[in-house]
């Protein structure tokens, strides 16, 4: 554990880049070769403006990167969050439970309130107008939402009391759990079954994806898939039937286009269709 500290307390930027592209090429080869949807699509057209949102969000985090650290060290130095005021406890069962509160706060909580507030939906959007999610829509944000969401991670840090190897800890893990279920991947339904009991599985990842509510306002989940079922906002459904995008933005010209997506927010959608 020791050596797991010491390595995400100095983990240069350029293994976080490595960690973010080799989950992309490695799903992406995945479903390249054993698809669940073959799409009708030019994948590389596509990846190339999910590639472009990537970029914003990396910027964005880059830019505001020192909130992060001076929080970090602020709540470390005053001993203020819950990993604080708990007894004492292996470290190990320390790190999970952090993980577990940057996750609730930082990840589950905004993207749940993404869906409710409707300034911060038309944000989200971009995400969810992707009608072939794959690998690369895991990084699909527009870069209003990125700065929304580092609010919420900064919160969470304060909240959990993280220091700053327990949040580069987690956004790894988050990094590549998200590439993996958004992949265009079919895993045997028993081991997606298996894995979704502790963790965001790929087939309840694509029943949020699906175009109509009420599923759309489901499975909110990043890492942990146990927030969901905790808030009552778990939900299945036949992998087969499921049709990706929104419903009030279908039309190709709408979300194709890197120009379309970055002025998606200011165009005012259709209320949406329950199913």
């Amino acid at each position: 554990m020791d050596a797991l500290i010491h390595y995400f307390s100095t983990i240069p930027s350029s293994h976080r880049a490595l960690i973010l592209a080799g989950g992309i090429a490695a799903f992406w080869l995945w479903e390249s070769a054993a698809p669940l949807f073959r799409f009708s699509y030019a994948k590389w057209s596509h990846a190339l403006v999910n590639f472009f949102f990537t970029a914003t969000t990396i910027v964005v985090n880059f830019a505001l990167a020192f909130v992060l650290l001076r929080t970090s060290d602020w709540v470390v130095a005053k001993e203020v969050g819950v990993l604080f005021w708990m007894p004492s406890m292996p470290v190990v069962l320390q790190a999970l439970i952090g993980l577990l509160i940057l996750d609730l706060i930082g990840a589950w909580l905004p993207h749940f309130v993404e869906h409710h507030v409707p300034l911060l939906w038309r944000l989200h959007l971009v995400h969810h107008s992707d009608q072939a999610v794959d690998t690369t829509t895991a990084n699909r944000h527009h870069p209003g939402e990125s700065v929304v969401r580092f609010v919420f991670t900064t919160l969470a840090v304060v909240a959990a009391g993280a220091p700053m190897w327990l949040v580069f800890l987690y956004q790894s893990i988050s990094v590549v759990l998200s590439q993996f279920n958004h992949a265009n991947i079919a895993l045997a339904p028993w081991l997606d079954r298996v894995i979704g009991w502790v963790f965001v599985s790929p087939d309840m990842h694509k029943v949020h994806h699906h175009y109509v509510l009420p599923y759309t306002d489901t499975n909110f989940g990043n890492v942990f898939s146990c927030w969901d079922r905790l808030f009552r906002t778990y939900r299945e459904m036949d992998r087969s039937t499921i049709v990706y995008g929104v419903d009030t933005h279908m039309a190709p010209e709408e979300h194709r286009t890197i120009g379309a997506l970055l002025t998606m927010p200011l165009r005012k959608g259709m209320k949406r269709l329950v199913n």
